[in-house]
């Protein structure tokens, strides 16, 4: 029997009237609603609503702030600095980028940096933000609270996944690339250890350094973890990502895990270019666009169809999934079932 679709728009409706009842003010309900349901569209379903749940049990346990602003902790224009007081960050990070673009369209490059924010979600939900507006972005995550990644050669934890994204616009669609400094993320890892699940190879070691394709191991004690993107043979590719990511997020925005912080949370960097300011949007353009067509007719290696650019496929399912409703991954809707009961939210309408 296949599972039920709803339509996005009453998916969103629904996550909002959650947020909005669990004490969320202004726009938040709704930015977070739609930077939630994005992910789905494109199919980071982990990212997705899936993270609804542990959201509003942060807001409901006064762990997540659900009013106001962010501290403005420097502005010289062009970079921006903010303490997110554990806002939510999804809405934080919607709200950067869309400062990162106005601060690019006035200095030709705006930066906004985000301490203390709360989890931001998916990276590549916020990508079109800034690609719609003709901009090219790029937004690093990390959590300074949080360690389940181990330095190349070593088998103690340091990092975070430390996802970096980044939207470049063309003469057509946008290229979404969302990659991790680990070969996989801690929600693809928690799902996976969830449900017996394996890795598909050894993208973990275990506490004595041995390779693993369990993620259990993750959680012992003492804990395994994941391996840098390269794994065992060229993982020193991801560890330079990670040293990067935190770079850019914990040391730019000067707090990070030198504090040992407890809480669930993140550290955010955000950067919008505007092309008008360097050789000219029309020609950032075409120079992309000829880059994505020639990707795209490169002689495909045997065993593939064709040759995809990244976020092609995302972009396929979220026109299918606005087209004929989103198919949420099992047990999501499951789970905020006790939260809509809590906060008097109805369910989704709408299911076919």
């Amino acid at each position: 029997m296949p599972s039920p679709r709803y339509p996005a728009a009453e998916l969103v409706r629904y996550a909002a009237d959650l947020f909005r009842a669990a004490g969320c003010d202004g726009d938040k309900p709704d930015v977070i609603a739609a930077g939630l349901v994005e992910a789905d569209l494109l199919g980071h379903t982990t990212h997705g609503l899936q993270l609804a749940p542990a959201y509003l049990a942060e807001l409901r346990d006064g762990t997540m702030t659900p009013t106001g602003a962010p501290e403005v902790v420097a502005d010289r224009g062009a970079a921006v600095t903010w303490d997110g007081r554990r806002l939510p960050g999804v809405w934080l990070a919607a709200a950067a980028v869309d400062l990162a673009c106005d601060r690019a369209a006035a200095h030709g490059v705006g930066t906004v940096v985000v301490r203390n924010s709360h989890h931001i979600g998916c990276l590549a939900a916020f990508l079109q933000r800034a690609t719609d507006r003709g901009f090219l972005v790029q937004i690093a995550s990390s959590d300074p609270a949080v360690a389940t990644v181990a330095p190349f050669g070593g088998r103690t934890p340091v990092f975070t996944p430390d996802p970096l994204a980044v939207g470049i616009p063309t003469d057509g669609d946008p290229i979404l690339i969302d990659v991790s400094a680990s070969i996989t993320t801690n929600g693809m890892a928690n799902r996976l250890a969830k449900e017996g699940g394996r890795f598909p190879g050894a993208w973990a070691i275990d506490a004595a350094g041995h390779p693993s394709d369990d993620p259990a191991v993750l959680s012992t004690k003492p804990p395994g973890t994941l391996l840098p993107v390269g794994g065992l043979d060229h993982g020193h590719k991801g560890y330079g990502l990670a040293l990067l990511v935190e770079a850019l997020t914990q040391g730019l925005g000067g707090a990070g895990r030198s504090a040992k912080p407890e809480r669930w949370g993140a550290s955010v960097f955000v950067q919008a270019t505007d092309p008008a300011a360097f050789g000219g949007a029309a020609e950032f353009r075409r120079e992309t666009g000829w880059l994505a067509e020639a990707c795209r007719a490169a002689a495909p290696a045997p065993g593939v169809e064709a040759v995809r650019l990244p976020g092609e496929r995302g972009l396929a399912r979220k026109r299918s999934a606005l087209a004929a409703g989103v198919e949420l991954y099992a047990g999501i809707l499951d789970a905020l079932a006790p939260h809509a009961a809590r906060l008097g939210v109805a369910p989704p309408a709408g299911a076919s």
